[in-house]
């Protein structure tokens, strides 16, 4: 099994960076799922419906979010109605207050034409605390998930790590390994070189990159970023403008025992459309 995972895809050159990509990565590496961090797709902030479809439509299985999971507000009566758009599952949970929408998935996949079986992927996303909101343990929250994952039978996971601290997510990876089949990180938009398969089996990532215009700060028109530090003063943030590229990692899993083979880190700044 073949997993394809694309980091935060921010604005309009990240959604157009996107549809070259797929176009160009699954079938040239039989690809049989695609899961997008989309929480920056609108504007760098937040995802509406219609993006979510159209990703839909080109072929992703899952997307993910994070701390701007709901910054457009027409994304939430979306999250509750489809099982394919995840948030963190460790934002604290009230019978009162039951934040929207979910914190993991189960998908089927029948792109594997040389098996003629129908494959499945568990899909999680935590996100962590330091220099983040203090949210659940996210640690705890991934064993619950993958407990209730592992009485599906579902033996291929993917967890989502969205956060700042590249110590958190690296002692997070080896916490879970051996119990899932990759980790990636997302959030900083910054891919790192330190794509392994731990002892146990778990693939990981400290983080994955971003999907969007690299003549940027992180994703952002690079004046204002520029700005913001020179005058400490609130300045407006604007997506960058230009061409998009795209950071991702294929992951090779043994779908027999939900191991991972092996982990490929791709990055391309610019793509033509």
């Amino acid at each position: 099994m073949k997993v394809l995972y694309f980091g935060d895809v921010f604005g309009r050159p990240g959604r157009d960076a996107i549809k070259v990509a797929l176009k160009k990565i699954v079938p040239a590496h039989g690809i049989d799922f695609v899961v997008v961090n989309g929480e920056n797709a609108c504007h760098g902030n937040g995802i509406l419906p219609e993006m979510a479809q159209e990703f839909f439509d080109q072929g992703v299985d899952v997307i993910t979010t994070g701390n701007h999971a709901w910054d457009q507000k027409q994304i939430i009566p979306f999250m509750g109605s489809s099982t394919r758009v995840i948030r963190p599952a460790n934002y604290p949970d009230h019978p009162m207050f039951k934040a929207p929408g979910r914190g993991s998935t189960v998908v089927e996949s029948m792109r594997s034409a040389s098996t003629g079986k129908s494959l499945r992927l568990g899909v999680i996303q935590v996100m962590g605390r330091v220099f983040m909101d203090a949210l659940d343990c996210p640690f705890r929250t991934a064993e619950k998930e993958v407990e209730k994952m592992d009485h599906l039978g579902i033996a291929c996971i993917l967890i989502d790590f969205h956060g700042e601290a590249s110590s958190e997510k690296q002692a997070f990876a080896h916490f879970m390994d051996g119990r899932v089949s990759a980790v990636v990180g997302s959030h900083s938009h910054v891919q790192t070189a330190d794509e392994r398969v731990l002892s146990g089996g778990t693939a990981a990532i400290t983080d994955v990159g971003m999907t969007g215009c690299y003549d940027s700060v992180i994703g952002v028109k690079k004046e204002l970023s520029i700005q913001k530090f020179l005058t400490k003063r609130p300045v407006r943030y604007e997506p960058a403008e230009g061409p998009g590229g795209y950071g991702c990692v294929i992951i090779d899993i043994d779908e027999s025992n939900g191991k991972a083979r092996s982990i490929l880190r791709l990055r391309e700044p610019v793509v033509t459309l």
